[in-house]
C-alpha cells in the first residue's frame, strides 16, 4: 500500500489535452489513465517501456513490473481523477505530462485519499508513445 501511495497518481494523466499535446500522445494518456483505474493489464504492458522507473517522494524506485503489479491487483479499486493544475510540456520526441490530483478509491476494502502532485515523462519510441519515467509528491494536508 506504501508503494501505492506514492505512485497512484503518478500515471494517471490529464483527461483534457491542451493544443500542444499532439492528438495521439492525448489518447495514448487517457487510456493509461483508463487503465489504472481499471486495472487494464494489457493496456498498461503496452504504453509502459520496459525501462520504466517511477521515483516515489521518499525517494524509493518502482519499475514496470511492480507498478503493474500495484494497480492490477484485486483488492485495488480506484476512482477516476481530476487533474488539477496541468503540466504539459511537449517536444519533437518526447512530453512531460502532471498536475495535481486526489486519488480516492479502496484497498482490500479500506479507504485512502491522497493529494498528490506527478510528472509522467513520455518518449516517442519507434512511432509509439511509452511512458518512460514517473514522479511523485504527497501534498501536506492543509491546516
Amino acid at each position: 500500500m506504501r508503494a501505492f501511495a506514492m505512485t497512484a497518481a503518478l500515471l494517471l494523466a490529464p483527461t483534457t489535452a491542451l493544443a500542444q499535446v499532439p492528438p495521439d500522445l492525448a489518447r495514448e494518456a487517457h487510456e493509461y489513465e483508463r487503465a489504472q483505474v481499471e486495472g487494464d493489464r494489457a493496456t498498461l504492458e503496452r504504453l509502459i517501456a520496459d525501462d520504466y522507473v517511477l521515483v516515489g517522494g521518499d525517494g524509493s524506485r518502482t519499475d514496470k513490473a511492480a507498478h503493474i503489479a500495484e494497480f492490477t491487483a484485486p483488492e485495488m479499486d480506484l476512482q477516476p481523477v481530476v487533474v488539477r493544475d496541468a503540466v504539459e510540456h511537449v517536444w519533437t520526441d518526447g512530453a512531460a505530462i502532471g498536475g495535481t490530483v486526489d486519488v480516492v478509491g479502496t484497498f482490500a476494502g479500506s479507504p485512502f485519499r491522497q493529494t498528490l502532485r506527478y510528472i509522467d515523462v513520455w518518449a516517442l519510441r519507434d512511432g509509439r508513445w511509452r511512458v518512460v519515467y514517473g514522479q511523485a509528491t504527497r501534498v501536506p494536508a492543509a491546516n
